[in-house]
């Protein structure tokens, strides 16, 4: 199991939790395990997400390996101009 920080705006759609566990080894199965778990998260992580791992932020890369001990982060994308 990876735990997962989310966001404090996504609270709604995981009955309160900030942090919450879920099954893969990349980025794509993180994300895939979210929805799956959470489905109320679909709408924000189609919207637009990116994922930091160990510090580094993966915008685009759903092969990017995460191990169980690795430090995982839902950021939101920011968008303007």
């Amino acid at each position: 199991m990876v735990e997962v920080h989310l966001w404090s705006g996504l609270r709604q759609a995981t009955g309160g939790e900030t942090r919450v566990e879920v099954e893969g080894s990349t980025v794509g199965d993180i994300v895939r395990s979210l929805v799956e778990a959470y489905p109320g998260l679909e709408p924000y992580i189609e919207a637009g997400v990116s994922v930091a791992v160990d510090g580094r932020i993966i915008a685009n890369d759903l092969t990017a390996p995460v191990n169980e001990d690795s430090e995982v982060y839902l950021i939101q994308q920011l968008k303007g101009g």
